[in-house]
Formats: C-alpha cells, structure tokens, sequence
C-alpha cells in the first residue's frame, strides 16, 4: 500500500507551497524501484481555488478524500479569514479533526491553529508572520526562528523553502535517511537541513574573500570523529575565537558547539541506519566518545535509544511497514545501548 498524501489547497494559496509535497514525496522510492507515497489533492467542494500568483486550480478530490490520508498537507495561504482573524469554516476545522498526521507549509499553521489542533503544542510559522499568528493563538507554543517543528503527529514549518526540508525530515522519519538522501537527489536539493537551524539569518556579507567559516565547516564535518575544541577551529579560520564565533552564527544561525553536535547526531543516525557497527564504535566515529555520550545525545534529539533507533530502521520489512498506513509518531521502545 502506498502512503496517501492528502495536500488540502485553501483560497489564496502559496503556489510553490502546493507543489512541494506534489514534487518531493514521489522521489521517495524504496530499494526495489516503487514509489511509497501517493499524493492527491483536495479543496472545500471540489471547488477551483485561486492562488496568490494569479491563476486557478482544480483539484481531483473534494474533503472526502481526506478519510483515506495517511497524511494531511496544509500548504500556506496570503489572505482570507484565517491571516485577518484566525478563523475557518465550521466544515473545513471538523475535516481536520482526528487525523493520522497532518503538516503544514508557511501560514498553513494558521489553518492547524484555527482548527484547534495547535493548542498547547510547539509550531513554528513563516519569520515574517509570526507577530500576527502570536496575536491571533496565544495557547499556541510558537518558535518563529526554526525551520520546522516535529511533534510526533502534527508538524509545522516556516515559510516556501522549509516546506523542503519538512517533506524530506518526513520521509526520513518514515523510511530512515537513505530513502530522503536518494529522494533530495531526484529533486537536486541538499539532503539535510536541521529542523532547529535559524530560518532567518539577516547577516552582511563577509568583508573580503575567504573571510568566512565554510572552510572551517568543511573541516569539522571531515574530522567528527576528532576533538574540536573553539580555540583550535578559531585558528583554523584564522580568527580570533570571538570573531570565529559571531560569524558561525551569522552564517549558519548557530554557535559552533550547537552546530557541531547537530552534525554528529546526524552521523550517527547515518551510521545505525546503514551498518553493524557496535553502538560504542557508533559514538567514537560520531564523535561523542562514549555509547553513554551517545545515548544521551540521540535520546535528546529523536527520543530513543541507539539499539532502539537502529531497530526502528533495520527491521527486517520496514520499508514495506512503513508505506502502510502511518498512525501518528513512529516510536520504538526506550532502552539502554
């Protein structure tokens, strides 16, 4: 069975917003060739829906189509009741309700807020429109300076090109990071952007040619498995450690620290993911030294366990299990490496 996902196009809509999950999720493919996800939209009635860039469309399916997803996508809209007062139709909030799994693009997270479904729960937004939508849902947890927010089986992101990044964290959530790698590979999209990297970085250029960090990052991704203290990175840049500093997080919204073990935990999945490795082989190729380092690390970020996250992507069927219908947050059970 493929996976369905439902793409719900309100009046006004993001047009890049709509194609997104149109375009990502059927690059997903599993190891034998087939495609996993089937993507479908729908709008109130059936009814043509105008977009923000001056055209109509006119999806295939009305609300009904909803009772069959296994995911709902929200994408975002540039007007209507829901930016101007956060509200909805008494229809369209109840076709919302009880969902497997429903995500949102850009402002699409006013229509999740507006159905009640964001209440008391972290979201993120478009940077821009965050103001409004704080106003608007003040019982919302709101976190305007990430790309996107996971919370098992509601997911928000920012705006146009975070919707991306959301699609390909969903993908990999669901079949593990080769799938998403090979799926960001079709659409010629970088495979991984952290969901808690900065979505606005608002920074000069640097002053002069080769003035920058990327070096320095390249070598860090190179040398994880190596203890990289600040000092020993501010020289290789050639900085002093407070000028290295302020420009990392200029250019990648980040502290050095923060961004390095967000690259070390991304390894590690790699590597519990495609190998046998022992888990103690895991953390000192990763770079955290010890299973107790990186159990502590991996539970922080995805929730589990290395042997669990291992299980959770290694077991025998998984990419099969995984196209059946998904039922919220896929967990596997909490234990020690």
């Amino acid at each position: 069975m493929l996976h369905r996902i439902a793409v719900l196009v309100l009046d006004r809509f993001a047009p890049l917003d709509l194609g997104v999950p149109g375009q990502v999720f059927p690059a997903a493919r599993a190891p034998s060739g087939e495609r996993l996800y089937e993507v479908v939209t729908c709008s109130e009635g059936r009814m043509p829906v105008r977009c923000a860039a001056g055209y109509t469309v006119l999806p295939d399916h009305d609300l009904d189509v909803l009772d069959t997803a296994d995911t709902i996508v929200v994408p975002g809209v540039h007007g209507g009741p829901v930016l101007r007062d956060g509200t909805i139709s008494g229809t369209l909030r109840a076709a919302l309700q009880g969902r497997p799994r429903v995500m949102s693009i850009c402002t699409g997270s006013f229509v999740l807020a507006a159905a009640g479904l964001l209440d008391g729960r972290p979201a993120t937004t478009h940077w821009a429109e965050a103001p409004r939508f704080a106003r608007l849902f003040p019982q919302v947890e709101l976190d305007p300076d990430v790309l996107f927010v996971d919370d098992g089986d509601v997911l928000t992101s920012a705006g146009v090109a975070a919707g991306l990044d959301l699609s390909l964290h969903v993908i990999r959530r669901d079949h593990g990071s080769e799938v998403a790698n090979a799926a960001a590979r079709r659409c010629v999209m970088p495979p991984w952007r952290e969901g808690g990297q900065a979505q606005y970085i608002d920074r000069p250029l640097p002053d002069e040619p080769g003035g920058g960090t990327a070096a320095t990052r390249e070598y860090m991704l190179a040398n994880l498995d190596a203890p990289l203290d600040l000092a020993a990175l501010a020289e290789h840049a050639k900085m002093s450690v407070r000028t290295f500093t302020r420009r990392f997080r200029e250019e990648t919204g980040q502290s050095p620290a923060k961004w390095l073990t967000g690259q070390r935990i991304r390894h590690a999945r790699h590597l519990l993911e495609t190998t046998d490795l022992g888990v103690e082989e895991v953390a000192r190729r990763a770079g955290f030294g010890t299973a107790v380092s990186l159990r502590q690390h991996l539970h922080a970020a995805v929730g589990v366990a290395p042997l669990a996250y291992r299980r959770t992507f290694r077991a025998a069927g998984h990419v099969q299990a995984a196209a059946s219908k998904q039922r919220g947050r896929a967990t596997a059970p909490k234990e020690k490496a």
